[in-house]
């Protein structure tokens, strides 16, 4: 086994990796890669390259090309249970969801009559509800979006109800709430918090019970990283939670144990799972693309 990529901490990791797996690397010449999602019945992967404004698509074959000319700085992406993409866009402080036919249809743009910060990264409850974080990365400069002052008071996740399109602030007190993820069963939710208040870092993830698919309660902190500040994250079908944090993707057992980590040439931003069994994790690392094997699978792939 190549210490070189693999650190194994637990000796559980060992279940979980291929040990003669490489790290492979699908594409460079990124700004800021981020937002990976797999397109299971396209058999292809998209992301977000933030400051250069597109969306970036790669077939399994090796091909890569811009999905997206004009992102409006996109980042998080995910897809509902219809199967449409949905993408937080920094440039218009908005959610998104692009229809079949390639329409855009804004999700959200404003709380209690403002304007959102910067939505960040967002997942879809298996109730069709839309979950995501609002951290103000996108308007601190115009390399990510457009410098602007925050209009929301505080830093939220919220809530997008399916039916009525109402949206609620279901988390108010973090920092920078930044990559987010449901459990398997959806009975958690995991939330990174990447921000930094008064030279403290809080390195941390924290979780909260989902009372039935509409709110959060009992938070905690889950897990706190050694190095790197936590960013996107996805849960495997065991409910190891594997996140970025630094040149890293540090792994955790379901009760908050550090299991191992997978060394990333570069910062690590974002991950998610895909290919044809979804054993395959994906992983944007600043200007690059990188994919390695598992033994598990990602949970909620749509």
């Amino acid at each position: 086994m190549s210490g070189s990529i693999y650190e194994i901490i637990d000796s559980r990791f060992r279940d979980l990796i291929v040990g003669s797996a490489q790290l492979d690397k699908l594409y460079t010449g990124c700004r800021w890669a981020e937002g990976p999602v797999w397109f299971k019945d396209g058999d292809y992967l998209l992301w977000s390259d933030i400051p250069n404004r597109r969306m970036m698509r790669y077939l399994p074959d090796g091909t890569v090309s811009v999905f997206r000319a004009d992102s409006n700085f996109s980042n998080g992406n995910t897809r509902d249970r219809q199967g449409r993409l949905v993408t937080c866009e920094h440039g218009g402080r908005r959610v998104t969801r692009t229809e079949i036919d390639g329409t855009i249809t804004v999700l959200a743009d404003s709380f209690e009559g403002k304007r959102l910060n910067s939505p960040n990264d967002v997942v879809v409850h298996s109730n069709g509800s839309i979950w995501f974080t609002d951290p103000t990365y996108g308007i601190l400069s115009d390399y990510e979006g457009f410098r602007a002052e925050p209009e929301q008071p505080t830093h939220n996740v919220y809530r997008l109800d399916p039916e009525t399109g109402a949206l609620t602030a279901v988390v108010t007190d973090f920092i920078q709430p930044n990559g987010l993820a449901f459990s398997a069963d959806e009975k958690r939710l995991y939330i990174a918090d990447s921000g930094e208040r008064d030279g403290e870092e809080p390195r941390h993830l924290r979780v909260f019970d989902v009372v039935d698919g509409a709110t959060l309660t009992n938070g905690r902190e889950f897990c706190r990283l050694e190095g790197g500040r936590p960013d996107g994250l996805r849960v495997d079908e065991r409910g190891n939670v594997w996140t970025s944090g630094g040149p890293l993707v540090h792994c955790y057992a379901p009760d908050g144990t550090l299991l191992g980590r997978i060394h990333v040439p570069e910062g690590v931003a974002n991950l998610t799972f895909g290919g044809p069994r979804s054993n395959r994790l994906f992983i944007t690392a600043t200007t690059s693309v990188y994919a390695i094997y598992l033994t598990v699978r990602g949970a909620q792939t749509p």
